[in-house]
């Protein structure tokens, strides 16, 4: 009997080995997890796109977009001083910028999967009807 608590001992030591080591695997993806939900199922795409084409609203996003680039390269610069991107050594601006346009991209192709009708409804955020008010001019 005392056999099968050390084998159930050794399993629940096993299982806890395997388990942190899947943890410790996934820990570095959960912000890009975070990121491509908030873009699939927080953001209302067809109210997105109807403000950032015809009312020249990409603009204000290009101009963030430098503004993440140029904090980022401040606060964060690599260890090494450069980045290794695709076998390529370039320098942190360059590299911060190829990572800031890649998550410009990852937002881009979620307002896609949403404005195709590929999800599900319920991941689709839902807008209360917008009252239309009649003026009366006097």
């Amino acid at each position: 009997m005392t056999e099968l608590f050390i084998n159930l001992g050794d399993l629940i030591v096993a299982a806890w080995g395997v388990l942190s080591s899947i943890l410790f695997l996934l820990l570095p993806w959960i912000a890009l997890g975070a990121w491509v939900l908030y873009w699939l199922c927080a953001v209302n795409w067809k109210k997105l796109y109807a403000v950032l084409i015809p009312q020249f609203g990409w603009i204000g996003v290009v101009l963030l977009g430098f503004a993440m680039i140029l904090v980022w390269s401040t606060v964060a610069p690599p260890a090494a001083g450069v980045h290794y991107i695709l076998g390529l050594t370039v320098s942190n601006i360059v590299g911060k910028t190829v990572y800031v346009v890649m998550l410009f991209c990852i937002a881009g192709l979620c307002g896609a999967v949403q404005l195709s009708g590929s999800m599900c409804d319920c991941c689709i955020p839902d807008e209360p009807e917008e009252e239309t008010q009649l003026s009366v001019h006097h």
